[in-house]
């Protein structure tokens, strides 16, 4: 049986602006270098140059705290079917502010992206009960499962691209997100967050649906 959008354990929304600032969207790019660099400073995405005694230049990518904590979470599950709540809470409030951020990138809100209120983007996550909801074996095969999904994610991805290309167009002169464009630059967002609780943030064995809705 497929599973409901409306019931999944991650939802998102973002409310729909009547007006948007056209200087602001015109600048969006410059506007969000700063918070970007925080959210990048506090999701502890990063990487190094080392240098070996040959003189080679090895680059070598980190995956950060969130990385770090998958994989944690994943261990966790797998031989102790626990999901601390501590962890759960602080990639939920991340991903939160990771989703403000992308909003006001995507030009769906002119809030500049808070480290703390909700403001236009309404993001949800359920805490999971392991022992009752969780198959401690499947966080193993769950990036795997979830492949068709990267797939189609990725084209959507790039329609989403052009489609607030289009909308920027579209704020500078009438000051107005075009509202099926909105609703499907959302509606990706909404997909994206799905897929990742199912096969990231590991706090559902429900598998996603493929729907924008």
């Amino acid at each position: 049986m497929a599973t409901s959008p409306i019931s999944y354990a991650a939802r998102l929304n973002v409310d729909y602006p009547e007006q948007l600032n056209r200087l602001t969207s015109a600048f969006r790019l410059i506007w969000i270098i700063p918070i970007f660099i925080i959210f990048s400073l506090v999701s502890g995405n990063n990487s190094s140059t080392v240098v070996t005694n040959a003189g080679q230049h090895v680059r070598t990518a980190g995956g950060g705290i969130s990385g770090g904590i998958f994989l944690a979470t994943l261990l966790m599950i797998l031989f102790r079917q626990r999901y601390p709540r501590w962890w759960f809470d602080f990639m939920r409030e991340l991903t939160r502010f990771g989703a403000r951020i992308g909003a006001y990138f995507t030009l769906l809100t002119d809030e500049y992206p808070s480290t703390v209120e909700e403001q236009a983007v309404h993001l949800e996550i359920d805490y999971p009960d392991v022992e009752r909801d969780l198959n401690r074996w499947l966080p193993l095969v769950k990036w795997f499962l979830a492949i068709p999904h990267w797939i189609i994610l990725f084209f959507l991805a790039i329609a989403a691209f052009f489609a607030v290309v289009i909308a920027w167009f579209a704020i500078l002169f009438t000051g107005r997100y075009p509202r099926s464009l909105f609703d499907f630059v959302v509606g990706v967002g909404r997909w994206s967050l799905r897929v990742e609780a199912y096969a990231v943030l590991l706090v559902t064995d429900q598998y996603p649906p493929f729907s924008l809705s």
